[in-house]
Formats: structure tokens, C-alpha cells, sequence
């Protein structure tokens, strides 16, 4: 699967690996962004309370900041602004029903 810097959206899979939890002090390789951070998580969504679909989760207010939350599972794909699914892939969801 593949897994994509939130800031960059460059390919990151080589630093993330099979497992999808990361190190805190992480990095892309392409950015140097921290990699461990809320807009990479596949709990964040803006939509959500406290933008975290975790319910046991700490509130992180920098979600662009590498954190300490223990629930943190890299997202898998491309992630969309907002931790929405894009248009793209919402229609391809779609297309992939009817055929």
C-alpha cells in the first residue's frame, strides 16, 4: 500500500513500511516534515470533534506537528484536505460498484 506525505504528497511507503506506526521523530525524505502527525492519521478528519475520529484520543491542537498520540496509524493512499476521501476516489469507489 502506498502511503503519501501530507504536506508534499510524495510516495513515503520506503520510510513508513508494512506496518503504518512510525517513530515520532520520523521524517519525510522529500520535505523533512514530520511524518507522525494528525494530518497523516487515518482517525483525522476535520469533520469529526476535536478533528479525531480516536475517541480516546488526547486533543492535539498542531496537527501538522509530530505528536505523542498512541492511536497514530499512517494513512494509506493519498490524503485529501480536510481527511475527507477526494472526488477521484469517491467515484472510483462508485465506478467499482457497478461492474
Amino acid at each position: 500500500m502506498a502511503h503519501h506525505c501530507s504536506k508534499c504528497k510524495k510516495d513515503v511507503s520506503s520510510v513508513v513500511g508494512t506496518n503504518a506506526s512510525l517513530g515520532r521523530k520520523e521524517a519525510c525524505p522529500h520535505c523533512s516534515t514530520d511524518l507522525h502527525v494528525c494530518l497523516n492519521c487515518v482517525h483525522y478528519d476535520k469533520t469529526a470533534y476535536n478533528e479525531c475520529h480516536e475517541p480516546q484520543a488526547e486533543r492535539v491542537l498542531e496537527k501538522d506537528l509530530s505528536n505523542f498520540c498512541d492511536y497514530f496509524k499512517f494513512r494509506s493512499g493519498m490524503a485529501s484536505a480536510g481527511g475527507q476521501p477526494s472526488k477521484k476516489d469517491t467515484l472510483k469507489k462508485l465506478d467499482d460498484l457497478f461492474k
